[in-house]
């Protein structure tokens, strides 16, 4: 739990961190506006122009606190860690893993699985609870479509038609995704489709924030079983892309950062007050809707949830890492297959 709830974000610009004994220290303008002692933390994530000295970073890195620098709307820029431990025999079964097109493509299928009816039972609540029967059609039509794309996963070990259902699916879900905005809150919170590097509009906006947050998260995870995080299944490989990360998120986005972003909408928690437009289209936080959005959460991880893989409730935050000791299992040979998290 420590590493999971004890994470700083530091959502200041021009905010100054060094060490002071044991204390980490935040100013200001040369103003204190934080002092906690260091091993209360797991975690430290800064947003923007955000400064740190040499000898805070050391003290993270030989401690294994890791240290996450994100643009000021959260896309990831860079993280900081010390040296690489774990277990070197893990990974070799995740590297023989990957290049077992079989083994590959069935934890490829697993995760698009969970997502897709993580996100199925999204839009059926939201079916449930509509006060117009154009959005309830819409979005139990858009249901209907992952379902037959779920049925149709099942039936294929090919790869790349499991990422084409995985993409269909997407398209067929975000299409219907304003239906779960309040009509009150629609006309600022609308959205056509996924847009992203850089968001078009304010949904798109708060979304791509989110997944920035479950990001680093997943990164803990797979980093602290002993998994190389830069290494997938599901997500093609690149220089620089954390794939592992990015493929254990799947299935939590409709969980923890979609349900998290309409709440705050429809709750009027956020208003197009809180969003920058800017030159060429990009939409941007205001530093104030920031605070609010890591604060939210923060505390929508602390949420219990029932995992059934493991048949007992746990927090939402500690489920990226419930995944990743999954997964883990799941290469060393010790569960026959991945079991993605499931919501209901």
């Amino acid at each position: 739990m420590k590493p999971l709830l004890n994470t700083l974000y530091v959502t200041t610009e021009g905010a100054y961190l060094h060490l002071d004994h044991d204390n980490l220290r935040v100013e200001v303008e040369r103003e204190t506006r934080l002092q906690v002692p260091l091993h209360h933390l797991g975690a430290v994530v800064c947003f923007g122009d955000v400064m740190i000295t040499p000898s805070l970073l050391a003290k993270c890195a030989e401690e294994g606190r890791t240290v996450v620098f994100l643009s000021p709307s959260g896309r990831f820029r860079c993280r900081v860690v010390g040296p690489v431990s774990g277990n070197v025999l893990l990974r070799q079964a995740q590297y023989r893993a990957a290049a077992e097109e079989e083994k590959c493509a069935g934890i490829a299928r697993a995760i698009v699985a969970g997502k897709i009816r993580n996100s199925r039972e999204s839009l059926l609540r939201g079916a449930r609870d509509a006060r117009r029967e154009a959005d309830e059609d819409a979005l139990r039509a858009a249901a209907r479509e992952l379902s037959r794309l779920l049925k149709a996963l099942q039936e294929t070990d090919d790869l790349d038609e499991i990422r084409g259902h995985e993409g269909a699916a997407a398209r067929s879900y975000f299409g219907a995704f304003s239906h779960l905005v309040r009509e009150d809150y629609r006309a600022d919170f609308h959205m056509d489709k996924r847009t992203r590097r850089p968001p078009r509009d304010r949904l798109n906006a708060l979304l791509s924030f989110l997944y920035a947050l479950i990001l680093n998260d997943c990164l803990a995870g797979a980093q602290g079983v002993g998994l190389d995080p830069q290494l997938g299944f599901l997500h093609a490989l690149r220089p620089g892309r954390p794939a592992l990360g990015l493929d254990l998120m799947e299935e939590l986005r409709p969980v923890l950062a979609d349900r998290l972003a309409l709440t705050l909408i429809n709750r009027a928690q956020l208003n197009a007050g809180d969003f920058i437009e800017r030159t060429g289209g990009a939409v941007e936080f205001s530093d104030e809707a920031r605070k609010k959005v890591v604060v939210a959460y923060q505390q929508r991880k602390q949420d219990t949830v029932l995992h059934k893989a493991l048949d007992e409730k746990v927090p939402l935050g500690l489920v990226p890492h419930v995944q990743a000791r999954l997964l883990a299992r799941h290469l060393r040979g010790d569960i026959a297959e991945y079991p993605p998290f499931l919501y209901r």
